[in-house]
């Protein structure tokens, strides 16, 4: 029997469920993308109405070319970032010393991330 099993067990989950979020995060993305490059083959097959295709334009402006790959990165991350935890705590399982948690949270950080990016996405989204 491994000792701590309980413990490695809630390791291993956190990490599944991080990876999860990642390529949640990674597949959402790819659809914006998909996305954007649907609104400019609009913008280009649409030059018979000018109002249209400004509204078009405007949909696949500045912060919608980057917003997607954004969260691609982003999704990335998170599963790099699981990995190297679901490694660290691991060692750290196994060890008998007592351990200090960090501070500030990586995960805290790209979780804030996240939010922003979709949150921002949204609100060019709708306004736009």
């Amino acid at each position: 029997m491994i000792s701590g099993y309980r413990d490695h067990a809630a390791n291993e989950r956190t990490f599944l469920a991080w990876v999860r979020t990642g390529i949640a995060v990674i597949a959402f993305g790819v659809v914006i993308e998909k996305l954007n490059l649907f609104v400019l083959a609009l913008t280009i097959s649409n030059s018979a109405d000018t109002a249209r295709r400004l509204q078009l334009e405007r949909l696949s402006g500045p912060i919608g070319r980057y917003d997607g790959l954004a969260l691609i990165l982003l999704g990335l991350a998170m599963v790099a970032l699981a990995f190297s935890r679901f490694i660290r705590t691991g060692h750290l399982l196994d060890t008998a010393d007592a351990h200090a948690a960090p501070r500030l949270s990586a995960e805290l950080i790209l979780s804030v991330a996240l939010a922003v990016i979709v949150g921002g996405f949204s609100t060019y989204f709708v306004l736009g």
